[in-house]
């Protein structure tokens, strides 16, 4: 007769082996002194009343908002009911997956299923379950127990559970936004206030003692004297440290920080466990770009200097298209927060595979930025230390300035380059083309440049645009251009519609040569009532395999890619070249269509 007991004597030696039994770890046997997860298996039982308990709950305490429950059943053959697993007490996955269900109204829940009464025949089944996710728990790592770490390490590595943080995040710096507003401190301020909070914060005395100033005006000073320890200690030349310096200066003199103390000490403690909790959780993202994305969207004051920050999904599928490797130098003359030299560098030190060294040489010497405006130069230099350096190289000065593009080009020699230009506004500004050379400049021959710019660009057949498009095809070669989503910068509350353009540096494109022309209209992102524009369905990265797979292989595909021979004169878009599949076409999508068209219009003069 099967005895379920020798299942729950073989998990018991493997958890002790695996370290379970250590110092910070607690594990639960069918029942918990938890109340809070006592209360949430209140109905649980698999018999449908009552309060039930799984074999095993394990709960770390450094890492309280993740739970492991384990459910074991003797007979293999009751491991997995394989239909819609609502047989919770006949078998070992219906009846975890009805835990998990559970405890995933307050936690993250690693649910396992093990089976047979010998380690030979043992059968494990694995699954990941969100908190206030309401869609079914999915498969989650391979066949075997692991220990704590490892599981930890695989959760928060896990794509699902950064978007569900990166959510999170996102309606945090609404709610912040709100707040800040409420306490008159001005758009451009709010930015640099969580970026040298967030700096302080790293400072171990700070972050231990910024509750026991005895008023705000101490705090505010002890915060501001922090920042510039801080600055001091991360190797930035002195010159920089003085703008830098001059940016958080406001922090001393604003009213609010000075005078309210238990909404200054609440705002860092908020930042600490909101924000910087995601940065150490979700290392090397652009996590400043999002705060500025929305202190600023409602004042006008990007719009109006024409600075449109990259999505992040968009920085980190420049990294793929360039096929970054461990060894290659990033330039970005337009960094703005350094959202792609952030991706660039998060990618970089992957490949690195934990080799000290080689991270070190590329945060130092691999990683090269250029911003103008002082502000935004503070998040970026500030953005890099809180991802732990990268910022050495991010220079505040004009990129057009011969100085600065001689000593990049001749110190660094960067082989690759992404930008996200200033989009030309008026008449008067710098057309995006002069910075796309400006970059191609730089780059050693034969290296690429990915830009994201206008799609009016694109299309320009005349003017100083057209003298832009002969004067880059006479040096460098157009690869690729993908036309994007019509509303890919609508967080940022921009209507602009662009697409990505790919070049070869000094090699003149051969009049014969065919460019790759790609339709990327559909992201799969679409707009959530207070969230923006977002995954929500899951769909990005497989849209993203095709798009980059496509792109690599030259692929054409009907509707969606083409390859035609193009000069300056010529639309630079899929739309003038691709193929159409009529059979699709209906009165709903064509009046679709025309709207969209009127729509660009109205955003484009």
């Amino acid at each position: 007769m099967a005895n379920e007991k020798k299942t729950e004597k073989i998990v018991r030696q493997i958890l002790d082996s695996l370290g379970y039994d250590k110092k910070g770890i607690t594990v639960y046997e069918q029942q918990c002194d938890n109340p809070k997860i006592d209360k949430l298996l209140k109905g649980a039982s698999k018999k449908g009343a009552g309060k039930g308990y799984p074999e095993f709950i394990i709960q770390s305490e450094k890492y309280s908002d993740l739970i492991i429950v384990i459910e074991c059943k003797a007979d293999v053959k009751k491991h997995d009911s394989g239909d819609t697993r609502k047989k919770h007490a006949e078998y070992a996955v219906d009846g975890v997956l009805l835990y998990a269900s559970f405890l995933s109204k307050e936690y993250d829940v690693i649910a396992i299923a093990v089976s047979g009464e010998n380690k030979a025949e043992l059968r494990v089944s694995q699954f990941l379950n969100l908190r206030k996710d309401h869609r079914p728990a999915f498969p989650f790592l391979k066949n075997k127990i692991l220990s704590f770490e490892d599981y930890h390490n695989a959760y928060i590595n896990d794509e699902r559970k950064f978007k569900q943080d990166y959510e999170t995040l996102l309606a945090y710096t609404k709610e912040l936004n709100d707040q800040l507003h409420i306490k008159k401190i001005k758009e451009s301020h709010r930015s640099l206030l969580i970026s040298g909070i967030l700096i302080a914060l790293q400072d171990v005395a700070f972050h231990n003692s910024y509750t026991k100033h005895t008023t705000a005006k101490d705090l505010a000073g002890a915060l501001l004297f922090t920042i510039k320890t801080q600055l001091k200690n991360s190797n930035i030349p002195q010159d920089k440290i003085q703008n830098l310096e001059l940016a958080y200066s406001f922090i001393s003199s604003n009213a609010t920080l000075n005078k309210e103390k238990h909404f200054f000490e609440n705002l860092i403690s908020d930042i600490d466990n909101r924000v910087n909790l995601f940065i150490k959780t979700h290392k090397y993202f652009d996590t400043l770009g999002q705060f500025y994305i929305e202190f600023l969207r409602y004042a006008n004051n990007d719009k109006g200097l024409g600075i449109v920050l990259t999505p992040p999904h968009i920085t980190d599928l420049f990294a793929d298209l360039a096929e970054i490797s461990v060894d290659d130098v990033l330039l970005d003359n337009c960094t703005g927060t350094c959202g792609f030299l952030i991706s660039g560098m998060k990618r970089m030190i992957a490949l690195a595979s934990g080799k000290i060294k080689t991270i070190e040489r590329i945060k130092q010497k691999q990683i090269i930025g250029i911003e103008f405006q002082d502000e935004i130069y503070t998040l970026a230099v500030s953005n890099m230390i809180i991802n732990n350096d990268g910022k050495s190289n991010i220079v505040l000065g004009d990129c057009f300035d011969p100085t600065i593009s001689k000593t990049i080009r001749q110190k660094f020699k960067p082989n690759v380059g992404f930008l996200n230009p200033p989009y030309a506004i008026k008449k008067e500004d710098i057309e995006e083309f002069a910075f796309i050379w400006n970059n191609l400049e730089m780059l050693q021959k034969g290296s690429k440049c990915i830009a994201i710019i206008p799609m009016s660009c694109a299309l320009a057949q005349s003017g100083e645009m057209l003298s832009w498009k002969q004067k880059i095809l006479e040096h460098h070669t157009l690869e690729a251009v993908m036309s994007m989503p019509d509303e890919l910068f609508h967080n940022s509350k921009v209507g602009v519609v662009t697409c990505i353009m790919v070049f070869t540096a000094h090699i003149p494109h051969p009049t014969s040569k065919k460019t790759w022309f790609g339709y990327w209209k559909d992201d799969g992102f679409i707009k959530v009532k207070n969230k923006g524009r977002i995954d929500a369905r899951g769909t990005w990265d497989e849209i993203k395999k095709h798009w980059v797979n496509s792109y690599l292989n030259k692929e054409v595909i009907a509707g969606h890619s083409v390859m035609r021979a193009v000069a300056a004169g010529d639309e630079w878009c899929a739309e003038a070249y691709m193929e159409t599949d009529y059979s699709e076409l209906n009165q709903g999508k064509f009046m679709e269509v025309i709207k969209n068209y009127i729509a660009f219009q109205f955003l484009n003069n």
